[in-house]
């Protein structure tokens, strides 16, 4: 069996160095950064997950994050951010940069490693799971592949996104409760609100050209993907 690998972005070397011997104690390989700019000079595409700081010297860990989901090398890989910023404000930003999880400072490393092993066992089940492909005109989604595309063009999204879209696409014509999307999409240890939920809509809405047109609100109920 692979064994992930996780890099730790944190400017605190003791938080640091407790997390990489938690982890690696639980079968992890991890590597670690101090600062933003260090893990920008690291083979990002192999990793499994990261776990971000949000402050610290220079650039931001929402910095960091924001990069990374703009190159579609690493779109895909979940982040996990680790931080002191606990404002519903900001982890609605953590969440609108496409992360798929947001633990506040200061944490149990016991909270930490289940909100790992739950975001890392759902990816697992992702690449495992015997799928199928859901189209829709020129809209088509890969679940084994995790590709969109457009008349052939393949976009990026985030992994909220990608799981968003093809869930209302899977249920085309029923509408989804913000509820039923929050149980079916983010790991269950995950408090997400519904605002989160309309953030990432909107981002997705703004990817997918046209189809945009597809994805509308129910006032008081939710979205239903819809011709």
């Amino acid at each position: 069996m692979e064994q992930k690998k996780i890099l730790v972005v944190d400017d605190e070397q003791d938080l640091c160095e407790i997390l990489f011997y938690n982890l690696s104690s639980a079968g992890y390989q991890v590597q670690l950064a101090y600062s933003a700019e260090e893990a920008l000079k690291k083979d990002l595409c192999a990793f499994h997950l990261l776990l971000l700081d949000v402050m610290m010297p220079g650039m931001s860990g929402f910095e960091l994050a924001q990069i990374i989901k703009q190159d579609e090398q690493t779109a895909h890989i979940p982040i996990i951010f680790l931080t002191a910023k606990d404002t519903e404000q900001d982890m609605l930003t953590g969440f609108e940069l496409g992360a798929d999880d947001y633990v506040k400072k200061p944490f149990s490393i016991r909270e930490v490693m289940a909100r790992v092993n739950a975001v890392l066992s759902r990816t697992k089940h992702e690449e495992t799971d015997n799928t199928r492909t859901l189209r829709y005109k020129g809209l088509s989604i890969d679940l084994d592949k995790k590709i969109v595309s457009i008349d052939g063009e393949e976009i990026s999204l985030t992994r909220t996104e990608f799981d968003l879209l093809s869930l209302l696409l899977e249920h085309h014509g029923r509408v989804l409760s913000r509820q039923e999307m929050i149980d079916r999409v983010w790991p269950k240890d995950v408090v997400v609100t519904d605002r989160a939920v309309d953030v990432n809509i909107t981002r997705l809405r703004k990817k997918i050209g046209d189809y945009h047109r597809c994805i509308v609100a129910r006032q008081g109920f939710g979205y239903i993907f819809e011709a």
